[in-house]
């Protein structure tokens, strides 16, 4: 079998069935990926488990706004469920055991999981947005936008994730050779083309409308203190909060996202580009530990989605923007 220079298994060429690649990694480099991957997936599935059953379990955590913060754990479950169990089982075992059925079903699942994951993150920043900033006036956010937000995250991945089913694009397995992704390396057209639209679409968009959201809605808590200062310390205290969540938002999609889309975009514009198997890997485990990441950050850290905690401050702000 003949690997490409990325380690990746060529468009079309055998799935290996039965032997620890070792010409990429020992015995022991393997185990080792099984074991972050699997300690990855293992308290992935809990903690958004955990969130979406206190959220079943508290009434009053069924609230619009808290819609697409579930609908990130379901995906991040989905994730850490189809995608880093078998990859952990496929460490295990060195090689990719699934076939070359497994491995288009795999590289399906994560990445509908995880771009819808992505959509999600985006989602809940234009919906705080749109909750503190009032861009569009008096209009109040109700049930029918927290559901179109869910749909649109998951229409989104599925109408971008379909099309290596049917022949534009392909899955393949990528670094060490034990899972399976969109296929950044090969160099026809079509598939080119793909990847260009993957990539601008279900990363690059994402990518921007967080930084826009967040950007007005902190460039938006920063004139509301400005015009109460003289009303005490409590929404600048808010605006603080509020500032330091955002900066562990986006922080945190970089460190998980950034490296994975860098690579993926390297590859495609230098096709002669020669990066280790295993470096190749690192990008790849860490878009998947958001699974854990997304659940402390977006649910355990989120003063609205845990009761018993006042949020006084919160509903100063969005009373003050509308002042604005």
């Amino acid at each position: 079998m003949e690997a490409t220079k990325m380690g990746i298994i060529a468009p079309g060429s055998a799935i290996p069935t039965s032997a620890v690649n070792d010409a990429i990694m020992p015995r022991m480099g393997y185990t080792i990926l099984a074991v972050i991957i699997g300690f990855f997936s293992v308290f992935g599935i809990i903690l958004n488990m955990t969130v979406i059953v206190v959220t079943l379990k508290h009434r009053q955590l069924r609230q619009p706004l808290n819609f697409a913060l579930v609908n990130l754990a379901v995906a991040d479950l989905g994730c850490a469920t189809f995608g880093g169990l078998p990859t952990m089982v496929t460490n295990a075992m060195g090689y990719f055991s699934l076939g070359r059925v497994g491995c288009v079903l795999e590289g399906f699942a994560v990445a509908f999981f995880g771009i819808a994951g992505l959509c999600s993150v985006a989602i809940i920043a234009v919906e705080r947005c749109v909750v503190v900033c009032r861009p569009v006036g008096s209009v109040t956010f109700q049930t029918r936008h927290a559901v179109a937000g869910v749909v649109i995250a998951w229409v989104w991945s599925f109408l971008w994730n379909t099309p290596p089913l049917f022949g534009w694009g392909s899955y393949e397995l990528e670094g060490v050779q034990t899972s399976c992704a969109p296929d950044w390396y090969s160099r026809n057209l079509a598939n080119v083309s793909y990847i260009m639209c993957y990539f601008l679409l279900c990363f690059a968009l994402p990518f921007s409308v967080i930084i826009i959201s967040y950007t007005r809605l902190l460039w938006t808590l920063r004139q509301v203190t400005k015009l109460k200062m003289s009303e005490g310390g409590s929404t600048a205290r808010a605006e603080t909060q509020v500032a330091c969540m955002v900066v562990v938002m986006v922080m945190a999609f970089l460190l998980t996202w950034l490296p994975y889309a860098a690579f993926a975009l390297s590859v495609i514009l230098d096709p002669n580009l020669y990066i280790d198997p295993v470096i190749a890997t690192v990008p790849m485990y860490l878009a998947k530990s958001s699974t854990v990441f997304n659940p402390i950050i977006y649910i355990f850290m989120n003063r609205q989605v845990r009761p018993g905690l006042k949020t006084a401050d919160l509903d100063n702000i969005n009373g003050l923007c509308l002042k604005i």
